[in-house]
């Protein structure tokens, strides 16, 4: 497969150190050599693979210095787009980076699209689909537990899982049609209703065993919506300032401060919470301050785990138990804050309302307490400590749904099977089955779908 030479700059734009720019196809190294002067002379077309040069790129038109530089060549297909691939290293400024990426297009390079690299990678076969969506969310792993499952993920560990379920399936629908299109031949062995129940309700134990990762392997990936909630002044942004270490929320003993939705990624004991931080929910009449209430209402809908926060040295009030009616079914920890102060809450009829939910007391002021808290998140969705290295995880939404699809359809094979339905028509399942597993890793997926994954790339990878 062959495809023009692109180029984009690799590195996040900004003042630094160093900034990549990187080109990859068939006349990446001649493009570079145009542009390229080294030290010794030498063409980089001329140079051993997987080497780096130190020269200064110059203006071929006039011979103007543009940028000194340092070049990898690296030749395909040892390369990770398989084709021939440079790499310019210069000063990490925007101007100089962007003049060398200029001069790069001037002379016969194109602008990667988004996630070009990486689609050219999976396009030429270096890498498959779930490897291919594994780079990004390696780049944008929010803690070691999240790029540890990106890790695995790159390495092709769910590829191989994959194809090894496939491989079963295939053996099955090869093994029917020669038993459908040669009757006569007696040293085959005739696929029995018993055999295909065998081999099809290991493949559902597997997709099973898969499913029942995803939960923990999306909250790796994506983060856990976390909101803190309560009464005005309980100190909400207070715990927000804790978890993240920084002074991220206005904290004053003014009720009513936080205005708004304020959110923020933490990482907990390797969890990656997305906190946000809520107005207090109360009746006001303040415009303002009513609309922050509402917004709080809403995100309160779409959480995963809520910070239910209660201050120690007031009482109980008709707001704090309507909170407890508005959490009703979720994922709730409870928070009893200030306990520096005099106690004036009734903590039995807070036990009352938590039920089975987890109770921390904690002193914000004095920093109390945030360490129990941080273990009873961790607790709460990843008991045992597990880790991202045991096992296969599914943490990918795509990955997920059709790993569903594909558990329905070896499920109606297998219920075909319960029923006697002829093997013939069982096997229309399983052909499904076998099409919505290659989906997961490209084998069997729609062009406009590759486009749409990698378009959620950054620029250069």
């Amino acid at each position: 497969m062959e495809f023009d030479t692109i180029a984009a700059i690799s590195t996040p734009m900004g003042e630094g150190a160093i900034a990549i720019v990187r080109l990859s196809g068939d006349d990446a190294i001649r493009i570079a050599s145009q542009l390229f002067r080294g030290i010794h002379g030498k063409k980089l077309t001329e140079v051993v693979s997987h080497t780096i040069h130190y020269g200064h790129l110059v203006d071929p038109k006039d011979g103007q210095v543009v940028e000194e530089v340092m070049v990898s060549v690296m030749k395909g297909p040892k390369t990770f787009t398989k084709e021939d691939v440079v790499e310019i290293n210069c000063h990490g400024g925007i101007v100089s980076v962007n003049r060398v990426l200029k001069h790069v297009l001037k002379n016969g390079a194109r602008l990667a699209e988004p996630g070009e690299f990486t689609k050219r990678a999976f396009l030429n076969g270096r890498i498959d689909l779930s490897q291919a969506e594994a780079v990004m969310d390696l780049i944008r792993a929010k803690t070691d537990r999240a790029m540890n499952l990106a890790l695995g993920q790159m390495e092709g560990r769910l590829s191989k899982l994959i194809r090894k379920l496939r491989q079963e399936i295939l053996e099955i629908l090869a093994h029917v049609e020669v038993n459908i299109d040669y009757p006569e031949y007696d040293d085959v062995e005739e696929m029995t209703h018993k055999m295909l129940k065998e081999k099809a309700s290991y493949v559902r134990e597997e997709i099973e065993k898969l499913l029942q990762t995803s939960e923990q392997g999306k909250i790796l990936r994506e983060g856990l919506s976390t909101v803190i909630i309560g009464r005005p002044n309980v100190g909400k942004s207070s715990l927000l300032n804790s978890l993240v270490h920084e002074n991220k929320a206005i904290v004053t003993d003014i009720p009513g401060t936080t205005r708004d939705v304020i959110e923020e990624y933490v990482n907990v004991r390797g969890v990656p919470l997305k906190l946000v931080d809520t107005a207090g929910i109360r009746e006001t009449e303040d415009i303002v301050e009513r609309i922050g209430v509402e917004r709080s209402r809403q995100v309160l809908k779409e959480a995963d785990l809520i910070l239910l926060v209660l201050n120690y040295a007031d009482q109980l009030t008709a707001e704090d138990e309507n909170l407890f009616k508005a959490v009703e079914g979720m994922d709730v920890i409870v928070i009893i804050n200030k306990t520096d102060l005099p106690q004036q809450i009734d903590l039995e009829r807070v036990k009352d309302l938590a039920g089975e939910h987890r109770m921390v007391t904690t002193s914000l002021l004095e920093d109390r307490g945030v360490d129990e808290l941080e273990d009873a998140i961790s607790a709460l969705f990843f008991a045992g400590a597990i880790e991202a290295g045991d096992q296969t995880y599914v943490s990918n939404s795509r990955h997920i749904a059709l790993l569903s699809q594909s558990l329905q359809a070896i499920e109606e094979a297998l219920d075909g099977v319960e029923m006697g339905t002829p093997i013939d028509i069982v096997q229309i399942d399983l052909t499904r089955t076998w099409e919505l597993l290659g989906e997961i890793i490209g084998d069997s997926v729609h062009e406009s779908l590759i486009d749409q994954l990698f378009s959620q790339f950054c620029l250069g990878k």
